[in-house]
């Protein structure tokens, strides 16, 4: 599905001409980075699963605001094959991927003896390999462009460590590592990698855990945000998406051409421990 551009004068914003692909975009974090990509001037691929209805609708939305060409590429991105098909579409639709935004990602909570064997491999599948696999797809264009931005989502815990949290901490150390690693080989070529690690967001996964947590420890909300989700935070205050979308527009931006191979926390103080 393409929604294409309604809107004309588009030349004065900074990512024009350019195509965005953000995985796990059709809501949350990854949304808000696609919308903030959108606003710049860049077509984008809208990556993830969901209602059909709901996800054509933001699509023509995004259309509709920004002036841009929006694709829903419904890819699973656990399957190998899938993601060679997404990026396939998205060369066939605007000639390759400028701006990659490695975003999907799941979690579960265990501890280890009983952490389940098929959900570290697909927190591992999902999180890391994925990522692999995409920014294999995209360099070529990438490199032939002499222009190129990776930009992988981890996490702080893609820098520290929480308990019963294995598979997803091993997945985003594992990416800040890869970031790290393809960095250093494209140097020289025009092309960057970097890592943003936030630590909690607000989204609508994050109210349904606030609202989980409440529940099941019988306090109120605002002390599960205090002194439960926010306990690492020393600010106390969880980021926005707006705020990430932001981040990783400058860094899909020219102004950040020598800013390669960095792990970026927006964490509210969390990693400075």
């Amino acid at each position: 599905m393409t929604i294409h551009a309604t809107t004309a004068s588009v030349s004065t914003r900074p990512l024009t001409g350019r195509t965005a692909l953000v995985t796990g975009s059709t809501s949350g974090i990854g949304l808000g980075i696609a919308r903030a990509l959108a606003g710049a001037g860049a077509h984008v691929v809208i990556n993830g699963l969901g209602d059909a209805g709901a996800i054509a609708q933001t699509c023509r939305d995004i259309a509709s605001e920004w002036g841009v060409d929006v694709i829903h590429a419904p890819a699973d991105l656990t399957d190998a094959m899938a993601i060679e098909a997404m990026m396939a579409q998205a060369t066939q639709a605007f000639g390759g991927v400028d701006i990659l935004v490695n975003n999907a990602g799941m979690q579960f909570v265990s501890p280890l003896e009983s952490f389940p064997p098929s959900r570290w491999d697909a927190i591992l599948a999902l999180n890391l390999t994925a990522a692999f696999h995409t920014t294999r797809l995209a360099l070529g264009g990438m490199r032939s462009k002499d222009f190129g931005r990776i930009i992988n989502v981890a996490s702080a815990h893609g820098l520290v460590a929480s308990p019963f949290k294995s598979a997803y901490v091993a997945a985003k150390h594992g990416l800040v590592g890869f970031t790290k690693s393809v960095a250093l080989e494209l140097a020289r070529s025009g092309v960057t990698c970097n890592a943003i690690c936030p630590g909690y967001v607000k989204t609508p996964l994050v109210d349904k855990q606030i609202a989980d947590q409440a529940r099941t420890r019988g306090i109120p909300v605002e002390r599960v945000v205090e002194d439960v989700i926010l306990a690492q935070q020393p600010n106390k205050r969880f980021a926005t998406v707006e705020e990430i979308g932001a981040l990783a527009l400058f860094l899909a931006s020219d102004a950040a051409g020598s800013i390669t191979g960095t792990a970026l926390p927006v964490d509210g103080c969390w990693t400075a421990h």
